[in-house]
């Protein structure tokens, strides 16, 4: 069971809507989310803890910035599987993982997939805190560059997989005719999903739609998914 946010501070960390960081601790050892969640409470930190992939994954916050402190070798869901579900879903923030000496070829194999750091286990907790401190600094920097580009991600998180699907169809220029014929469903169906998508999206034109598309930075994938 994950526990309540741990948080010493009120404040907005920055912007408008933008809260202050927090540190998403996912490690299947009790003892040791017992004891991140004193050290980050000591730092200043606030620290939400999960005892698997799979909870987290039900539960993530991808509304504030922060990063994701990720045990490789969990039972179950493994830290590496539960990467690859958060760069499934095009969550941005940034992931370390902390690992044995046994594990470091899996933590470089995360690197190679996006990972900003790894961190051996037993670790300096001054060290932890300040390469924590230092991913989310990085975080914060990218965002607060770049309000229109957060909210385009949080409007595109409230599109279904099949709804993301037709987007990245829809702004490679095809037809309602073309993207029904390449997912296999009806020009209605289409239609519909279409008339979704630019609901959520909050565009009232096809030409916003792909400049929303465009913002975000990521190159479409066409992706298929059940309706």
């Amino acid at each position: 069971m994950s526990s309540a946010s741990t948080s010493t501070s009120q404040g907005a960390f920055a912007h408008e809507h933008v809260e202050q960081p927090l540190v998403m601790v996912v490690d299947d050892d009790p003892s040791m989310r017992s004891a991140l969640r004193r050290l980050f409470a000591s730092a200043h930190l606030a620290c939400d803890l999960y005892a698997s992939g799979a909870e987290f994954l039900a539960q993530v916050r991808t509304d504030r910035p922060g990063c994701i402190l990720l045990d490789v070798g969990m039972p179950g869901m493994s830290g590496l599987e539960v990467q690859a579900q958060l760069n499934q879903r095009r969550v941005d923030l940034p992931v370390l993982f902390l690992t044995g000496t046994a594990q470091i070829p899996i933590a470089v194999a995360a690197m190679r997939e996006g990972a900003a750091d790894f961190i051996e286990k037993p670790f300096d907790n001054d060290d932890l805190v300040a390469r924590v401190r230092k991913v989310i600094q990085q975080h914060c920097r990218r965002q607060s560059g770049a309000p229109e580009r957060r909210e385009v991600r949080r409007r595109l998180q409230l599109l279904t997989p099949r709804e993301r699907s037709v987007l990245d169809l829809i702004v490679q220029g095809k037809t309602n005719k073309e993207v029904a014929r390449e997912l296999g469903a009806s020009h209605r169906t289409i239609e519909i999903h279409r008339s979704r998508v630019m609901e959520k999206m909050g565009a009232v034109s096809l030409a916003e739609l792909v400049r929303m598309r465009l913002l975000e930075g990521d190159s479409a994938t066409g992706g298929a998914a059940a309706d």
